[in-house]
């Protein structure tokens, strides 16, 4: 049973009964992430949740790793672009601990300037780890190529610049401004109780109430067709995306359905054909990403330098042809099939459900029954998803390349690109 209340001070509490299990796990879903910070902020949603690892008035890191340690929990965080997820999974009759800690670190954290410099230089080298993999360095470049000059195109860690001039005075504003009641969702799934949970958080809950009031703005139709940076790898990383649709459009089930017969699965036509049949990429993927205001859909492989043709003319042939044609009555049955199994089998894990719960309290302001999902995704017809890829196919699209190769190497025309 899910069950959702709102405290006075605008904290809504989102819970899934699970009373098979033994477990349970708490979520604190902040709707802050990194397209909320400006340029000279930029990263200070992801500091600020290392930080808030760091303790709080009354705990300190060790204190609350020992505490967890000791009744074999899993606590952990991360930041995305458009939220922060605070988890901590544990044995059921461990609850009240898991409030206690989750609360004390969201609503009184230290933030102490010692901190804020020791985990500055962590950050700096989790930036550079992530420079050091070619394809995160694609996959970061063809988020700015989809949405240049916007937050939506930034990576989510900040530049190295900006996270070297965070201080404690612009951590503490940012997170006075952003770390409010009225911002936050809680969610809980598990063997637990809903009445005991909400008055546990009401007790725990300090600090004023509210909401950010700082709108967002959305990104613009312009994006930058190629972008190329040259480095010496045995690959050549390369992310083909189009713009679409927002989280809440009502053609993401048809999405998704495309996304799966695109490259989302084992029997997808790129895996098939650029893996299986061709032995031209160990690894190729599709994936939807969705915002509030917008979103896209992106292919991404690795392959050698002198397949990257081949590949890119497989790829876009096969965008063609769903454009023109869609997609078949067994690809559409094998989708449907797939995501159900998918969202059934998330069901038994108390940290799945809660993830699922959290992110459609916050994200979309309800959380539908996996039945009432099911059932949207059964109702789709072949129409809908060829509805769905006529838009796609018409959509702006960029290219990404990491490797040994120059924009002069590539033709954007041909690719259909802008």
């Amino acid at each position: 049973m899910i069950r959702t209340d709102r405290l006075e001070t605008g904290l809504t509490v989102v819970t899934e009964t699970m009373s098979e299990a033994r477990s349970v796990c708490i979520g604190f879903w902040v709707g802050t992430g990194s397209r909320d910070e400006s340029s000279d902020l930029a990263g200070s949603s992801h500091f600020l949740e290392h930080l808030l690892f760091k303790g709080t008035e009354e705990r300190s890191a060790s204190a609350i790793a020992e505490a967890v340690d000791e009744v074999g929990g899993d606590f952990n965080a991360f930041t995305t672009k458009e939220y922060t997820s605070f988890y901590i999974r544990l044995l059921a009759e461990h609850v009240d601990l898991g409030l206690d800690i989750l609360s004390d670190i969201m609503w009184r954290p230290a933030l102490r300037a010692t901190d804020l410099d020791a985990e500055r230089q962590v950050i700096l080298d989790e930036i550079l780890m992530h420079a050091d993999e070619p394809a995160d360095e694609a996959a970061e470049q063809s988020s700015a190529t989809l949405f240049p000059g916007h937050p939506l195109g930034r990576e989510v860690l900040g530049t190295e610049s900006s996270v070297a001039a965070m201080s404690a005075e612009r951590i503490r504003s940012f997170f006075t401004e952003h770390y409010l009641p009225g911002n936050m969702v809680v969610a809980v799934a598990g063997d637990l109780d809903h009445r005991r949970v909400v008055a546990g958080l009401a007790e725990r809950a300090s600090g004023p109430g509210g909401e950010p009031t700082q709108p967002r703005d959305p990104p613009d139709d312009t994006v930058t067709p190629l972008a190329v940076t040259r480095r010496s790898t045995e690959q050549a990383h390369v992310v083909l995306a189009a713009r679409s649709v927002d989280r809440n459009h009502p053609s993401r089930y048809a999405l998704a359905v495309l996304n799966h017969v695109l490259g989302g699965g084992l029997s997808s036509r790129l895996f098939q054909e650029i893996r299986e049949r061709r032995g031209l990429a160990y690894s190729v993927w599709s994936e939807r990403v969705a915002y509030a205001d917008a979103g896209f859909l992106s292919v991404g492989l690795g392959t050698s330098p002198d397949h990257v043709a081949e590949v890119l003319d497989i790829v876009t042939d096969q965008l063609a042809s769903l454009g023109a044609d869609g997609v078949t009555e067994r690809e559409l049955a094998i989708a449907k099939g797939n995501l159900r199994a998918e969202t059934l089998l998330a069901c038994e894990d108390s940290g799945a459900r809660m993830s699922r719960i959290g992110a459609g309290q916050l994200l979309h302001g309800e959380v539908l029954t996996v039945d009432e999902v099911l059932a949207r995704v059964e109702a789709l017809t072949l129409e809908d998803v060829h509805a769905a890829a006529r838009s796609l196919v018409a959509a702006p699209r960029t290219l990404s390349v990491v490797g040994a190769f120059d924009e002069s190497d590539f033709d954007a025309g041909v690719l259909g690109l802008g």
